[in-house]
């Protein structure tokens, strides 16, 4: 149901203009009102890939090929190339998802970024820790969404975060490597972009509100047509897509300001997740979803801002781990000025697991809050009312006789 909550709005805007055929990992369910075939197959067995998608080129004449999924943009791009579709090849994708190669990139390419070491051993990052200097970040090469992503203040946290971030980058295929990176201490962003034919279009910013520290967990993001810091931000995230030698698509790049200037973090070759494309859409009309569908059958996107509004989404973890007993909106408030969506991930009798617990972040994750207004200011205010009309009941796991109410702020 997750990928429905936060995928489906994809789904069904390429829907509108496409005829969709799926590979997907399960029997699709939800996905069946906005396609018209499929094949059940693992997008990361490249041989179950390819064979599946040459089961529905047979069926069908195939225009374009795209995924949203982190994990999916190098055995889709070797796809693409097998059935002779429209996309970056292999090589490309995979700058893109290790990090490592990405920061080699940017440093040939004069885009700031962080100092960055790759290392196999807890040894190899105390040693390259202290030539960098703390803070520093460690970092799976090859993940997404911030999992396994921590934050090391000295050298005595140093090993515990270790085997944290070396725990996720073992459950990768790609690499089971590990980033020690200088701490870029600055506000965080993301700017959604649009490439076709090589050329790059800057289509908004997103101010992020990151959290629940020592993880960089995103708890909000805002998207305002009028930011003034897209002006800032655009060269450098044009710079970065480049530097990867991305020539369509497309990408959701994540920076730092730094004393006012921008420092890379990284480039996702696709769309934005946490509903960001919805934000877009909500603040610009922009649709983003489209635009990358359009890229991918070789199709110039319609990137013409319809909207100058603001849009924001903030998320609902708990304050501590435990069972979560209740999960509900105020009787009414579903009807506030601006409240675009509520919804919750997590069922009531749920077990909740933070990360210091041994769980991650995406699974204790509650749900979320969407909303809109003029400007980010309003949509924000409308955002944290809403947060304030919210029943959230966990009972502590230490404590669970005693029930609590906790939402982490």
């Amino acid at each position: 149901m997750e990928a429905e909550a936060y995928r489906a709005f994809c789904l069904e805007s390429i829907a509108a203009h496409y005829d969709v055929v799926l590979i997907t990992s399960v029997e699709p369910t939800w996905e069946r009102a906005f396609i018209t075939d499929w094949e059940v197959a693992d997008p990361t067995d490249q041989a179950a890939l390819t064979a599946a998608g040459q089961a529905l080129a047979a069926r069908h004449r195939l225009a374009g090929i795209m995924t949203w999924t982190e994990w999916y943009l190098v055995p889709v791009a070797r796809l693409a190339r097998r059935l002779g579709l429209p996309a970056d090849p292999p090589e490309v994708m995979q700058g893109c998802r290790n990090k490592a190669t990405a920061r080699g990139l940017f440093a040939r390419h004069g885009v700031p970024s962080a100092a960055s070491v790759s290392v196999r051993t807890a040894e190899e990052a105390v040693q390259a820790a202290s030539r960098i200097g703390y803070p520093v970040v460690l970092k799976p090469v090859a993940h997404a969404a911030s999992i396994g992503v921590i934050r090391v203040n000295n050298p005595g946290e140093l090993p515990s975060a270790y085997a944290i971030a070396a725990r996720t980058a073992g459950r990768g295929v790609e690499s089971c490597e590990v980033l020690v990176e200088e701490y870029l201490d600055g506000e965080e962003v993301s700017v959604e972009c649009a490439t076709f034919q090589g050329q790059t279009t800057v289509v908004a910013v997103t101010r992020k509100t990151v959290g629940l520290e020592p993880y960089f967990e995103e708890l909000a993001h805002t998207v305002d047509a009028a930011d003034p810091l897209l002006a800032t931000v655009a060269p450098a995230a044009e710079a970065a897509i480049a530097a990867l030698g991305i020539t369509g698509g497309v990408s959701h790049v994540e920076m730092r300001l730094v004393d006012g200037r921008p420092r890379l973090i990284e480039v996702n070759a696709r769309i934005a997740g946490d509903l960001i494309g919805r934000l877009v859409h909500l603040a610009t009309g922009v649709d983003l979803a489209r635009a990358a569908a359009d890229i991918a059958c070789s199709r110039a996107p319609d990137l013409t801002p319809t909207r100058r509004e603001a849009a924001a989404i903030r998320f609902v973890y708990p304050a501590y781990s435990g069972l979560l007993t209740a999960c509900r909106l105020t009787d009414g408030f579903a009807e506030a000025e601006g409240l675009e969506q509520v919804r919750f991930q997590r069922q009531v009798g749920e077990e909740l697991v933070l990360p210091q617990d041994g769980g991650d972040l995406l699974t204790a994750r509650i749900g979320f809050l969407m909303t809109t207004g003029p400007t980010a200011a309003v949509a924000q205010a409308r955002a944290q009312e809403t947060y304030r009309n919210l029943n959230v009941q966990i009972i502590p796991a230490p404590q669970e006789d005693e029930a609590g109410e906790g939402l982490a702020e």
